[in-house]
């Protein structure tokens, strides 16, 4: 919103200052300062509300050292992300974007469906809130509608600087961007992804239906291609919801994460250094850069609440928001191969889960008693049983994170 005006009195008045609004590097600082401020400045009065609400969070007896002392400290805290993320956006963003439409659209989808367990947990005192196969159908409506609107759209495009090996129906428009010696190519419908660690490193969903001539391939591509966004948005929104296990733990991993997207959106969207990386250019990518900074902000921000000993917690409204979004940033910049390695922590938790759920029953029904393979799942448990403090599993969780994320970065180089 703020751009607008900003532009409109640069164009009419020559006012002062007001250009500085077009520089996406600019509005990025100020989404990362406002969402920090945000946090900070509205997160007490919100978690005093929870608690005069007496939204608290029902503690089951584990067994974990100091657990139950936490009884009763406010939950739903995820409303304090999600403010601090959509307020700094609608201010800062171009909100014409279809990427940043998308995002915005993610963030509520999301949050409203964690609200809604939330709310039964809390308010309905139903301790299993909202029954997996709605949260499931809620996950997956996202996911067709995150894949059906960048497969679709005119305005998802990639450019394709070899523009001999194009067809007139795949030319669409010859963009000019902000960089002369860059306005060459031609803005493309594709279905490709970026592939890590491969010289020649980007995949075209469209080339899985091999059996199918060119053209049919580019027409059937979304049987692909939507299905695999589909699994990418609901593994990541989950295993987001079972990290969030410990104090900080979720909210410093997806800060983390967020940044290294932030990086990984810049370069995407930027012509010249995209073409010096020698990978994809994605245009309008850029305004991606203003919400993964707010996005990175807010997480921050909360972690001044939400750090041992927590004086909040996000609940589902925040860890399942969380996961959407990092989801549908990384399938937008077309880095979702990447998620494996970027998200890390998630996959891990995630895995040690399936793991131990699989094993439990495979043994039952062979042995007559069921065996597991960590002391309790996910892992951050595992390592509070072994007697780690939860400030020392979370910040080694953190330090992995923080390697993940150079290596995910690092591979724009190791090609």
């Amino acid at each position: 919103m703020l751009t607008y005006i900003f532009e409109w009195l640069e164009q009419q008045y020559n006012f002062p200052g007001a250009g500085v609004f077009r520089f996406i590097t600019f509005r990025s600082s100020m989404a990362i300062i406002l969402s920090l401020i945000i946090s900070m400045l509205i997160g007490k009065s919100i978690i005093n509300r929870l608690r005069v609400s007496q939204v608290g969070e029902s503690i089951r007896d584990l067994g974990l050292e100091g657990q139950m002392q936490k009884k009763g400290t406010p939950t739903m805290g995820g409303i304090i992300i999600l403010a601090a993320i959509l307020i700094p956006v609608l201010l800062f963003a171009k909100l014409e974007n279809i990427y940043v439409i998308l995002l915005i659209g993610t963030t509520i989808w999301m949050g409203v469906i964690g609200f809604i367990d939330d709310y039964i947990k809390v308010f309905r005192k139903n301790k299993k809130g909202l029954r997996g196969k709605f949260k499931v159908i809620g996950q997956i409506g996202l996911g067709l509608l995150v894949g059906s609107v960048l497969f679709f759209n005119q305005d998802v495009v990639i450019r394709d600087f070899s523009t001999s090996s194009l067809t007139p129906d795949e030319a669409t428009t010859i963009s000019i961007t902000d960089q002369p010696e860059m306005n060459r190519g031609v803005d493309i419908k594709s279905a490709r992804t970026t592939i890590p660690f491969a010289k020649n490193n980007e995949l075209d969903y469209s080339k899985v239906l091999f059996w199918l001539t060119p053209e049919q391939q580019t027409k059937w591509a979304f049987l692909i291609y939507i299905p695999i966004v589909i699994f990418i948005v609901t593994a990541v929104s989950n295993a987001a919801n079972l990290t969030d296990g410990i104090d900080g733990l979720a909210t410093g991993v997806s800060a983390i994460v967020g940044a290294a997207l932030l990086i990984l959106a810049y370069v995407s969207g930027n012509a010249v250094i995209a073409d010096y990386l020698n990978i994809m250019f994605i245009p309008q990518t850029g305004e991606v850069v203003v919400f993964a900074a707010a996005f990175m902000g807010a997480c921050i921000g909360f972690l001044w609440y939400n750090s041992y000993p927590a004086q909040v917690f996000m609940g589902d409204t925040g860890s399942l928001a969380l996961g959407g979004i990092i989801a549908t940033l990384a399938i937008i910049i077309r880095k979702e191969l990447l998620i494996p390695l970027l998200c890390g922590v998630f996959l891990i938790e995630n895995l040690s889960v399936m793991m131990q759920v699989a094993y439990f029953k495979y043994t039952k029904k062979r042995y007559g008693e069921g065996r597991r393979i960590f002391k309790m799942s996910p892992l951050h448990h595992h390592y509070q049983k072994l007697g780690y403090h939860e400030s020392k599993i979370v910040t080694r969780f953190w330090i992995v994170s923080i390697v993940l994320a150079v290596l995910a970065i690092v591979t724009l180089k190791l090609q």
